[in-house]
């Protein structure tokens, strides 16, 4: 069950990677490596810094999924813009779990829940600025006016807190992946925004 969400998690991903290739006017190679970054890139990068094999190397689903979502968005990116508020609530389920998920790993491999927490954010939004710096343009990540890293943040923390007090596996990971879908959802839902510095408007 855990690799099936994993992989529902890297498909959204992957697809969000290959519709800015689309908009940047990227070619198919251009697209491939979009979605690969930004299905692939966040848990790579937790891997990386735990110094084991990345997950992603462990099973060649976790390759041809995003490949798969290139195909689909190649061929048929305006449908998929147009079922883009169903494909952002996954986006939003794949981000709770992402940040519950890599926490709790890297809590597993020892670190504090600190850095276990920050670790989480990394595997939910790592692969996004992966994207973003590949595309050419400012990560989301620096201006999260859409409330994307503040509930991965929270669900990271959540997860922390949870093992800390010795509560694992799948009850404390979904808690803190619903915690943080729901959050996401509420800041779409309602337009929230993270505050600017004081005496800033909106442009």
């Amino acid at each position: 069950m855990h690799q099936v969400l994993d992989l529902i998690g890297i498909f959204v991903f992957a697809l969000s990677g290959a519709l800015v290739a689309v908009r940047k006017r990227l070619d198919v190679v251009g697209m491939t490596v979009l979605a690969e970054m930004t299905a692939l890139g966040g848990g790579i990068l937790r891997d990386l810094i735990l110094n084991i094999r990345p997950a992603a190397f462990s099973s060649v689903g976790y390759v041809l999924v995003p490949i798969a979502a290139t195909v689909i968005v190649f061929f048929w990116h305006p449908h998929v813009q147009r079922v883009m508020p169903a494909v952002n609530v996954l986006d939003a389920a794949g981000l709770g779990l992402f940040c519950a998920v890599g926490t709790e790993k890297a809590m597993n491999y020892g670190l504090s829940p600190l850095h276990g927490a920050l670790l989480g954010v990394t595997t939910a939004v790592g692969g996004g600025i992966l994207r973003d710096v590949l595309a050419g343009q400012i990560p989301n990540l620096l201006y999260d006016r859409q409330l994307y890293a503040v509930p991965a943040t929270l669900g990271s923390v959540v997860m922390a807190v949870l093992y800390t007090l010795d509560l694992h596996g799948w009850p404390a990971t979904l808690a803190a992946a619903v915690l943080a879908f729901g959050l996401r959802i509420a800041a779409m839902r309602l337009r929230l925004r993270a505050p600017l510095a004081r005496g800033l408007t909106p442009e």
